[in-house]
């Protein structure tokens, strides 16, 4: 039987990416976002591959969390791939200059969304003793850069879940494992500069950042591994990225 994974953050970026390469592996989806034009865009393309369901709903929200949840119908009901892809970065300023609403902001979507989400979804696995776990984490979760301290905190946390995920779930059987990527080429920084397009652009010009097909196909690879093999922690980065503060531009 075809497996169906559930992706939060399915719109853009690595989410969209993907689910995309999921289709076109035969795998079905409930994609999960804010902007129900694009879930309904991203539906019809995908559903000439493989069986699709969206769930519109603010992943910040524990209420509307578990009532979209709770509303899968029969068909897309058993989750057998969790892609917990849905995060931001707000701000990039000083701890002293840093404004409360972006760090709410970032740890209600990084932190508290990952764990509203799982929580809903974490049960059914646990009485199947099946399943697998992709948390999207960052390099950020694996050092600290100036003015990053929220969001580095947020994926710091991310690390710290996925690896206690992993351990409080070991008795059943069930695949835990982080992927955390450098510098990809998405919406990131235009929501991390609130619209500043230029800015935004900055970040990627002069070297040949990852693009999201690229953790995509990454993605794909660690929930494609034989049951025995579970890829616990992967940091990916471009080859012209060293650090989160060293990159080799031209």
């Amino acid at each position: 039987m075809k497996k169906t994974a559930f992706i939060t953050g399915a719109t853009s970026g690595i989410g969209k990416a993907t689910a995309i390469n999921f289709a076109l592996n035969g795998i079905n989806l409930v994609l999960c976002g804010r902007r129900q034009e694009r879930l309904d865009v991203l539906k019809e393309e995908l559903s000439k591959e493989v069986n699709v369901h969206t769930l519109n709903f603010d992943i910040r929200d524990k209420d509307s969390v578990q009532k979209a949840i709770s509303s899968l119908p029969k068909d897309f009901a058993k989750i057998d791939i969790l892609i917990n892809n849905a995060g931001n970065a707000h701000g990039l300023d000083t701890i002293q200059e840093g404004s409360i609403d972006d760090w709410d902001a970032m740890l209600d979507i990084n932190v508290k969304g990952l764990l509203y989400v799982s929580k809903a979804l974490i049960p059914q696995m646990v009485e199947r003793k099946s399943g697998h776990i992709i948390n999207i984490g960052s390099t950020a979760g694996k050092e600290v850069y100036p003015k990053g301290n929220v969001y580095c905190a947020s994926k710091h946390a991310v690390d710290a879940i996925n690896q206690g995920m992993r351990i409080d779930l070991n008795p059943f059987g069930i695949r835990v494992g982080a992927v955390n990527p450098g510098l990809v080429e998405t919406e990131f920084s235009n929501v991390r500069f609130k619209g500043d397009e230029n800015r935004a652009e900055n970040v990627y010009k002069g070297f040949e950042p990852l693009k999201p097909e690229d953790i995509a196909e990454i993605i794909h690879f660690v929930v494609t591994r034989p049951y025995h093999v579970n890829i616990a922690d992967l940091v990916v980065m471009p080859t012209a990225q060293a650090s989160s503060t060293i990159v080799n531009k031209s």
